[in-house]
């Protein structure tokens, strides 16, 4: 094993004598409680429930110093090329960055050319929204098909839905209808088509090459239900766009050259939703007003994250926290867990953000990481996370938990004769769980509450078992900003530490480069001419089955 870095040997000493102190008797020192209790602008970020103690924080915020997180931060926001392995900047940030503000990068600010990108996609979402924009027809676009896979669907989706139920987004779509089509599956197909007409759809197809296999295959088959429905390809222009920086071949598609959104090198596909990839598509479904709040809310947390101190850090914080849940406790898993149905795509979307990014096992200079790295993302709703996993988080494993929760909700119920209102009594859990978690029920507890002696196994809980909580006002577009700008920054605290790039996907590859094997086998399969001599006995076995 590689030799440990600076500042990783004495969290290793810290984590043995903390191991036997349980999180019951870290809770009743009111001191540490307190300093654990942040709040940034109207974010508060309660972490009391973690196994550390100020002594672990403060070597944490050390090993933070000794790995150049601060350097490696402010190259990202100054545009530099952190992302070695393709010779790239990291520049989501300049997608939410005011109009006026400077970022270069080879010399040129390139926030006048994000404007000049949000303006035209404000210009053609308006138009279409008014219905001045009309299909072949003459019939105004009132449905709107996104095809794109991977970044270029998981976070449009997750905002999309968090925004279906605020009050502001939901009148703002009255009469429009947003799906999204990924899989290559032909049943995604007919689920994203289904009670769609023609006359009445645009297509935005999301590639940033023209070339994604899954997405440009979708693409064609929705051509060809539109030219189908409207009995001619000159229907194209008027129903299909894209967010590409492939002029040529979207040209060769039928696509308007002045209907091609692009975007930039610099930005990453699980970090894209903040460009053409997701602004467009939620404009066209909430107005370019409801996302400019979402851009607005992510610039806000990017600047917490640029200027606030280590201790008073929120998504630096939260990236410690995970390195030392998962580098030296040794804790595999991670359960994010937001009390808010609206967050219901959040969580596949932070999978992709956190373990595409940090899924690595190299360091930058191609050494392998002397620790462990990258956890397993998952989670749901609350409170229907609690009647599926949250059995084997509170008797099984110990899987350190993210709690988010908002104060307000999207649509507010009270009804008469209940104790409390709906979002009370979800909130109540909330709140709960946390400390059910941590504190757990002791035998003595139960046997106190004259539990029968054959229970009192059953029913004990060992808890000691970590969470932080998050708690946002409400779950509208300006929060749903700084709550996903704190996730990126989060990751990238994580990959710094590690010395890892957060910022590349190589993993992705190989099974791409082996599926356009299996596809010529297949083309020349169902031909009677397929030569399998590339694949191992097995796949052979499965391939023959497969095309009986």
């Amino acid at each position: 094993m590689a030799a440990m870095p600076p500042g990783w040997s004495e969290l290793f000493e810290a984590a043995t004598r903390i191991k036997g102190t349980h999180l019951r008797t870290l809770l009743q020192d009111e001191a540490r409680n307190n300093s654990m209790f942040l709040t940034a602008g109207s974010l508060t970020l309660d972490y009391c429930r973690q196994k550390v103690d100020a002594d672990i924080m403060a070597k944490l915020f050390k090993l933070a110093e000794l790995s150049g997180v601060e350097a490696k931060k402010q190259k990202m926001f100054a545009g530099e090329k952190i992302n070695e392995t393709e010779g790239r900047p990291v520049l989501h940030v300049a997608l939410r960055a005011p109009r006026d503000a400077v970022i270069n990068v080879d010399g040129s600010n390139v926030v006048p050319e994000v404007w000049k990108v949000l303006d035209a996609m404000k210009a053609f979402s308006d138009k279409v929204r008014s219905g001045e924009w009309k299909g072949y027809t003459g019939k105004p676009l009132t449905d709107v098909v996104c095809i794109g896979i991977g970044g270029s669907y998981l976070g449009v989706e997750f905002v999309f839905e968090a925004l279906k139920t605020d009050p502001e987004a939901e009148a703002a779509a009255k009469g429009r209808r947003l799906r999204f089509l990924a899989n290559v599956d032909p049943i995604d197909v007919k689920r994203a088509l289904e009670g769609l007409s023609a006359e009445t759809t645009l297509v935005v197809v999301i590639s940033k090459t023209f070339t994604t296999a899954e997405t440009m295959l979708n693409a064609k088959t929705v051509k060809e239900w539109l030219v189908e429905g409207l009995g001619t390809a000159d229907c194209i222009p008027k129903h299909v766009v894209a967010c590409s920086t492939a002029l040529e071949k979207t040209k060769a598609f039928g696509i308007d050259p002045a209907n091609v959104f692009g975007f930039w090198d610099w930005v990453g596909g699980r970090f894209s939703c903040w460009s053409a990839v997701g602004v467009l598509a939620l404009s066209l479904q909430y107005g370019f007003g409801v996302v400019q709040k979402f851009l607005e809310g992510g610039n806000a947390m990017d600047k917490h994250f640029q200027t606030a101190p280590l201790n008073e850090n929120l998504p630096l914080i939260m990236g410690m926290l995970a390195v030392w849940n998962c580098s030296v406790l040794g804790h595999e898993g991670v359960a994010v867990l937001p009390y808010c149905q609206a967050l219901t795509r959040f969580v596949p979307h932070i999978q992709q953000l956190d373990m595409e990014s940090n899924g690595k096992r190299v360091q930058m200079d191609g050494t392998a990481v002397p620790v462990g790295t990258g956890a397993i993302y998952f989670g749901e709703p609350g409170t229907n996370g609690q009647h599926s996993f949250y059995q084997l988080m509170h008797q099984g494993r110990k899987i350190p938990a993210e709690f988010i929760g908002f104060s307000a909700s999207q649509n507010p119920i009270d009804l008469p004769g209940e104790p409390v209102a709906n979002h009370d009594e979800l909130m109540s859990n909330f709140f709960a769980q946390p400390d059910a978690l941590a504190l757990g029920k002791t035998a003595e507890e139960l046997k106190a509450e004259n539990v029968p002696e054959k229970l009192i196994p059953h029913k004990t809980f060992t808890g000691d078992r970590p969470s932080l909580s998050l708690l946002l006002p409400v779950c509208d577009a300006g929060y749903l900003g700084q709550l996903l700008s704190m996730y990126e920054h989060r990751t990238a605290v994580q990959g710094w530490v590690w010395g890892i790039n957060s910022f590349d996907q190589w993993g992705v590859e190989l099974g791409k480069v082996l599926a356009k094997e299996v596809r010529s086998f297949l083309s020349d399969g169902r031909k009677g001419a397929g030569n399998d001599s590339k694949f191992i006995s097995p796949t052979k076995a499965l391939l023959k089955k497969y095309l009986e």
